[in-house]
């Protein structure tokens, strides 16, 4: 599987290194977002390769929920419970919950399906920021702190009408920001789209991090960093063609 290269399995726990957790932050999400750098004070593992560790390992359900409880660090060791047939948590050894799943329906274990709807699923995080939060924030007035940008997954969500869509595509129709002070709620809905047609619906929450009022010159420093960040990436041979 494409995963190998992003976690270890060690005495029967999954274990993700901060390296690995940025490459594929980098590489295969297109998602440069400072908080996933190795030597970030904040580090944390990208949301989307708990998602894709999850469903490479349980299969792709017709309906899935993903709701994330806690940042997760660098290697932590981490089991993945199955609570009957409809729940998954992914836990430290102290019982810690990550990250809860909700599934139901039909399941495909396939895995060039699950590889080609991975990629797509997490391809679009790659075009969250600048491409779809940078006017979306300057629409409503508002934006993260420059100095620490944080956004964060709170939830996923995925409807699908088949499972065996071939080369999937996900179009954004939908994204909103709620201002509820010092954070910000954002939703992104999209429709999943094989040749030509919709196969399914995706749906993405976010939170933003010290909400202040927008201001351009600010955005233009971080959009310009992201920029700086993707070059780099390109220079050291990380592919950011999908973001």
């Amino acid at each position: 599987m494409f995963l190998d290269r992003f976690y270890s399995i060690q005495n029967g726990r999954v274990h993700i290194s901060a390296s690995q957790a940025s490459l594929f932050a980098k590489e295969v999400a297109g998602d440069f977002n400072p908080i996933h750098d190795p030597d970030a004070r904040r580090f944390c593992v990208p949301g989307d390769l708990l998602f894709a560790v999850v469903v490479s390992r349980f299969g792709l359900s017709r309906h899935m929920t993903f709701q994330f409880r806690a940042l997760l660090g660098g290697d932590v060791p981490l089991e993945f419970r199955e609570n009957g047939e409809e729940t998954i948590e992914v836990c430290d050894q102290g019982g810690k919950v990550y990250l809860e799943v909700t599934r139901s329906g039909d399941v495909t274990r396939d895995e060039h399906v699950i590889e080609e709807f991975i990629r797509c699923y997490v391809a679009a995080s790659g075009k969250n920021f600048p491409h779809t939060m940078k006017p979306l924030m300057e629409s409503k007035g508002v934006m993260f702190n420059p100095d620490r940008p944080m956004v964060m997954y709170a939830s996923m969500s995925l409807t699908l009408d088949s499972l065996d869509a071939a080369s999937p595509e996900l179009e954004l129709h939908n994204a909103d920001l709620e201002d509820n002070g010092k954070r910000g709620n954002v939703v992104l809905e999209y429709r999943l789209i094989s040749d030509g047609k919709p196969v399914g619906e995706v749906s993405k929450h976010l939170v933003l991090g010290g909400l202040r009022p927008y201001c351009p010159d600010a955005m233009a420093g971080i959009v310009e960093e992201f920029y700086r960040l993707k070059a780099r990436g390109s220079r050291y041979g990380i592919d950011t063609a999908s973001s």
